[in-house]
């Protein structure tokens, strides 16, 4: 093979991979071009997606729950506590570490600084409360799926034992139905041996009369 031939067979094989490679990039578009989904439909399908719901319906229910906690604590548990503090609420509780001072036309010349505590009691307080019903309403729920998962096991296990005695009935009634047809079969088997037997005893005796 001459070094034109050489040449020749090099292109061809470059040609030929580049067009594999077209092939290769337009298969990639067609399938690029039937996976593609449209922006409302794919914002369609996350919307109605079970755990967006949820999620939804759990914020929801989280900013009602933490305004019932707010209100817990602000109008039931402040006055209570200001009832013991002379006045003072809890969020109201601080220690200052500066006083605030004035100027002579009672403008702030330099700010009060002081440890809100009493507020920070609060937040501690909110999030006890959240923690504990919380906890409560996910060990309700968790021993109601026990209750009905052991509903279920118990329906199961009843259903298992159902099906296992209807499986042992049948082996029984086939067994039984066996057992009858082996010693129909036997009975008949006997039947003929006996015949057979008979009829061979009466040949015998035919035979020695003939002989005498």
């Amino acid at each position: 093979m001459g070094r034109e031939d050489l040449e020749v067979l090099e292109r061809k094989i470059e040609e030929g991979e580049k067009r594999e490679r077209a092939e290769l990039r337009r298969r990639q578009k067609e399938i690029l071009k039937k996976e593609r989904v449209s922006f409302f439909t794919d914002f369609k399908k996350f919307i109605t997606k079970g755990n967006v719901l949820d999620m939804a319906v759990g914020v929801v229910i989280g900013t009602a729950f933490n305004a019932i906690v707010n209100g817990l604590v602000k109008m039931i548990i402040n006055p209570c506590v200001a009832f013991f503090t002379d006045g003072v609420s809890l969020d109201e509780l601080q220690h200052v570490i500066r006083e605030e001072i004035l100027d002579a036309e009672g403008a702030v010349v330099t700010a009060e600084l002081s440890i809100q505590y009493g507020a920070w009691i609060q937040t501690i307080i909110d999030f006890l409360i959240i923690a504990l019903t919380v906890f409560i309403a996910v060990r309700v729920i968790r021993k109601m799926e026990r209750k009905l998962r052991a509903k279920e096991l118990a329906r199961e296990e009843a259903e298992a034992k159902c099906k296992k005695a209807e499986e042992e009935r049948k082996e029984a009634e086939e067994k039984a139905v066996a057992d009858a047809k082996a010693r129909a079969e036997k009975a008949i088997l006997d039947e003929y041996y006996a015949n057979i037997r008979e009829q061979s005893q009466l040949l015998r005796e035919i035979a020695e009369s003939v002989r005498k």
